[in-house]
């Protein structure tokens, strides 16, 4: 807890506003993945098996009414999808897997933590970097390897904490830019 006293203090940024609108923006998309499967009728979206990088469920996301398309077609290219790894609510799967969804999740609660705070870039964010990350990559590697095979509830364990430091990442990206200047108006000349 002391850790996370020293590193955060309150926004003072002069963007702050526009991140805000950025945080709106990414949170409607992490509720529209979550509410792809509740708005759809029950049970038409299952076994979305595939590989990353390409839409193997084309044919059934193209049927879907707008927006949930969109969110299914994301999940299908950018995700695997597997059944057995995915959450399901009302009867349908969900777009991504459960760590992928645990990320995305993840990264709006880091994006709204930097809403109202700014977070020092130094030793100890990098420690949290690792802190967070290592879990994550020691279950993903023993499962590529076939050491294990975890539960939907280690993957959103993992997944999640993973997912804020990547929102705080964010913000802090987003500092910096706007320390640099980029967004800094120039005083207009009255003639």
């Amino acid at each position: 807890m002391l850790l996370v006293r020293w590193m955060i203090k309150r926004r003072l940024h002069p963007y702050k506003r526009l991140f805000f609108v950025f945080f709106l923006l990414y949170s409607t998309w992490v509720a529209l993945l979550i509410l792809a499967p509740v708005m759809l009728p029950a049970g038409i979206v299952s076994d979305l098996s595939g590989v990353v990088g390409y839409s193997d469920n084309s044919e059934l996301i193209n049927g879907l009414p707008f927006p949930w398309n969109a969110v299914y077609s994301a999940g299908d290219t950018l995700c695997h999808q597997r059944a057995e790894r995915s959450l399901s609510i009302n009867g349908n799967e969900m777009p991504f897997c459960a760590r992928c969804t645990a990320l995305w999740f993840g990264i709006a609660v880091g994006l709204g933590i930097m809403v109202f705070f700014t977070i020092e870039l130094d030793v100890r964010f990098f420690i949290a970097i690792i802190v967070s990350f290592v879990p994550l990559g020691v279950d993903g590697v023993g499962q590529l390897f076939g050491f294990w095979e975890s539960m939907n509830s280690i993957r959103i364990l993992t997944g999640l904490p993973a997912g804020i430091v990547c929102g705080v990442a964010v913000g802090i990206i987003f500092d910096e830019i706007g320390s640099f200047g980029i967004f800094k108006k120039t005083p207009s000349s009255e003639e």
